[in-house]
């Protein structure tokens, strides 16, 4: 039955049968975590043909590849309701909406891609905004002010956006990723092929290319002394395992929640696999690898011979009851658990997962396994007195960052030292800081940082975790400390400091955050959270000769505590904390020894801000190359 049409109004189900039979080219020229995807001009707006999308002119289709897409979504439809959407074209009479209709059908003319604090986002290119913050018609004056209004409110309807983005995730192999490869330049052109490889195959994946991008640009001198190591370097960029799985639970109020959950083993060449889970609302594919394939590496440096892995969900554990979260933790573990195990893979504590998480997820892989082998959570569960455990991770950074100012004839006392992030690492941060002498002015959260002048002292640690744990703001904290401020949406980083200790998350510092920090008088950089710094970013600090501690090498504490407990498991020594300390400061010099040496071997300078980043990841590269050459094609 055919409804009747009256000006511009529009039966909206005619719209959606309407949207699916148009040819929808999405070019992507930036990924970011989150993407609002809207709709612009037609093409008589001049302004439509000044704006290039970002990074090249757009791919054209066909007109045989336009016909044959045409007449396959066509077809898919039933015949009735293409009779109907014949005859709904004939009603429309008012020849300004139908050329609209016609026109706007075309998102990909329509939109153009730009980067809006940090994330890419596709823009209208009527009104130049993004979202919902429409506000011009496309059309102006033309037409009466009913067509007007209307035009405007499809301008508003995300209906044909949704469509859109539904058919951009639906042929991946037609999206197109422009995502500059800031390091590309400086690379061989063996080097080189590594990464376009890893770009073609996971184009999507931007934190796992930036990754790959950093390690092979770390690699070149290696690669061109051994063209043996490209084919190895290829076979370590696929994971061994990647595991994605629902995460069903049931809330409070009794309704069901679903969630997405992953677990990449990324290699098992040097021994079973430890890698952290992270709970946090952006994880994602490309982040589990990035953080799997990172550890990797780590784990390579440490002294214990182990394989990596990494994995968590996109659940938010912010505002939820325990009952909640002990129950998304056990449906979590009902997937995972037969992939996990001493000899397999034990996972640890990451961003959003905690002693309480572990404690949950530990308690359901007990009961589902029928053993109790293996340490998910480290001693407070398993036996009583101290433990270095949360806090070995935080200590190592200090420890490493006193290495590093020894070599100078420096010395931690007295410097300032900028701290973003406010969590685990960071508190251990600070409290490792002020024993050595240092003076610690700065903490963040997502919402901005709060600066000290006089400096943080243990008291006032005490205070920030009360903040924390209750979940409060830290601009709480400068109702009590008169001296101290809260600056929302900023970054720490133009504070005047010597010492900067990044401990929040990926890429929290970009290119003005490196400027700023190379004007606030910073030396010395130790990355406490995994690849702080975008590649624009790395490229201000090394040219300002900025020493950089990198993750795989300064963060290597949580991997020794972790080996450091299952020991003691195993063999019923007692470790007293003194004990437990004096064993990671031995672990974190070896591991910065061998770091310094894997540069010196392959002509890099100790005085090199690139000496300890290279280093790092040749020593690591060449002990997993060792052992996959060993073991064959497997």
């Amino acid at each position: 039955m055919l409804l009747p049409v009256s000006g511009v109004g529009m039966n909206s189900t005619m719209d959606d049968m309407n949207l699916i039979q148009q040819r929808h080219h999405l070019v992507v020229r930036e990924l970011g975590e989150e993407i609002d995807l809207e709709i612009g001009p037609s093409d008589d707006d001049p302004s439509f043909a000044n704006t290039p999308l970002i990074g090249g002119p757009p791919r054209e289709p066909s007109a045989e590849e336009h016909d044959e897409t045409k007449m396959v979504m066509v077809s898919q439809l039933p015949s009735d309701d293409q009779d109907m959407s014949k005859s709904q074209a004939v009603k429309r009479k008012k020849k300004v909406v139908k050329r609209w209709r016609e026109e706007w059908a075309d998102t990909y003319k329509w939109a153009y891609v730009d980067v809006k604090e940090g994330t890419a986002r596709i823009f209208c290119s009527v009104c130049r905004e993004y979202g919902r913050k429409h506000r011009r018609n496309p059309y102006g004056n033309e037409g009466s002010r009913n067509m007007q209004m209307s035009a405007l409110e499809e301008h508003n309807n995300s209906l044909l956006h949704k469509e859109a983005l539904r058919l951009q995730m639906a042929s991946k192999d037609k999206i197109i990723v422009d995502k500059p490869i800031y390091v590309k330049a400086l690379m061989s052109k063996t080097a080189g092929s590594i990464v376009e490889a890893a770009l073609k195959r996971d184009p999507h994946e931007v934190e796992f290319i930036q990754s790959v991008q950093e390690v092979v640009h770390a690699l070149e001198r290696v690669i061109a002394k051994n063209s043996h190591y490209v084919n190895i370097m290829e076979r370590l960029l696929e994971p061994e395992r990647m595991i994605i799985f629902r995460v069903p639970w049931v809330d409070d109020r009794g309704e069901t929640n679903v969630n997405r959950g992953f677990r990449v083993q990324f290699s098992q060449a040097l021994g079973p696999c430890r890698g952290g889970i992270r709970f946090h609302p952006l994880m994602n594919l490309s982040i589990a690898k990035f953080l799997g394939f990172e550890q990797t590496l780590k784990n390579a440096l440490s002294p214990y011979k182990l394989g990596g892995a990494a994995g968590g969900s996109d659940f938010d554990p912010k505002g939820k009851s325990d009952n909640e979260i002990m129950r998304f933790c056990q449906s979590f573990m009902n997937e995972i658990y037969r992939y996990l195990g001493p000899d397999k893979d034990l996972p640890s504590e990451e961003m959003g997962v905690g002693t309480r998480e572990m404690g949950y997820l530990f308690g359901q892989y007990r009961r589902l396994a029928g053993h109790f082998q293996g340490s998910f959570t480290g001693p407070r569960i398993f036996w009583s007195g101290s433990s270095l455990r949360t806090e070995a991770t935080g200590y190592g950074l200090v420890f490493f960052a006193q290495l590093m100012l020894a070599d100078m004839n420096k010395d931690l006392k007295g410097l300032r030292c900028v701290v973003s992030g406010s969590g685990k690492i960071a508190m251990h941060v600070l409290e490792k800081l002020i024993a050595y002498g240092a003076l610690p002015i700065t903490v963040s959260d997502s919402k901005g940082y709060l600066v000290d002048e006089d400096g943080f002292d243990y008291m006032k640690i005490a205070f920030l975790r009360d903040i924390k744990a209750q979940q409060r703001s830290l601009r709480d904290y400068s109702k009590t400390y008169a001296r101290s401020k809260y600056y929302d949406e900023s970054k720490p980083w133009n504070e005047r400091c010597d010492v900067a200790f990044p401990c929040a998350c990926q890429n929290e510092i970009d290119q003005t955050d490196a400027i700023n920090l190379v004007n606030s008088g910073c030396r010395v950089l130790i990355e406490g959270s995994n690849m702080p710094c975008t590649p624009e970013a790395v490229d201000v600090l090394r040219k300002a000769n900025i020493l950089i501690a990198p993750a795989m090498a300064a963060g290597a504490g949580g991997v020794v505590a972790g080996e450091l407990e299952l020991n003691h498991e195993c063999n019923l020594i007692h470790w007293s904390p003194e004990d437990f300390e004096s064993k990671l400061q031995e672990a974190i010099k070896q591991t910065y020894q061998r770091a310094l040496k894997a540069a010196t071997d392959f002509g890099y300078q100790k005085e090199s801000p690139e000496a300890l980043v290279h280093g790092a990841v040749i020593s690591a590269f060449l002990t997993i190359a060792q052992a996959m050459t060993d073991q064959g094609c497997v």
